[in-house]
């Protein structure tokens, strides 16, 4: 086994603990920092379960935890990016599932130092394979403030939750 045997079942190695990114446990999934941070605080909302491919895979009550995980999580990236970075713009959200086959949303931060051509386009237009492969953007130590933010944020977010059927 290598260190990064992780990447291969990251849903297994995440209720394992040996997930390096994810950075909390939430009602119906994992919070993880993503593994390419080209745009900073990009995350990821992993399903619990690995057997769910899809939003509709999940009963009700578990679709809207997971929901409502996504977006404690997203306001989470939101908040932290702000806060460290005064060029953020927004996030954007998308769960799509064309490459890996479980439930798993992408929260991708957007700034406004992004070049012109790409900063109102979709995120995968990104097409310089180093943002997507090397090392440049890969998820490292120096991404630590970002990763601790998040948390931070997170951590706020999920303790002021309110339980279900308490309003």
């Amino acid at each position: 086994m290598t260190e990064d045997d992780w990447r291969h079942d990251r849903i297994g190695s995440a209720h394992q603990g040996r997930n390096p990114t994810v950075l909390r446990r939430l009602d119906a999934g994992f919070a993880a920092i993503g593994d390419r941070q080209f745009l900073p605080g990009y995350s990821v909302l992993l399903t619990d379960d690995p057997a769910v491919t899809r939003l509709s895979d999940l009963p009700p009550a578990r679709r809207a935890a997971y929901l409502t995980d996504l977006e404690r999580f997203a306001e989470a990236v939101e908040r932290a990016c702000a806060r460290l970075d005064p060029a953020f713009r927004r996030v954007n959200i998308e769960i799509l599932g064309n490459t890996d086959p479980y439930l798993h949303a992408h929260i991708w931060p957007r700034y406004d130092w992004e070049p012109e051509d790409l900063v109102r386009m979709p995120v995968w237009l990104y097409r310089d394979q180093e943002y997507w492969r090397g090392d440049r953007h890969a998820l490292a130590p120096r991404h630590d403030a970002i990763r601790a933010a998040l948390t931070e944020e997170l951590d706020r977010l999920v303790g002021q939750a309110v339980p279900p059927g308490s309003r």
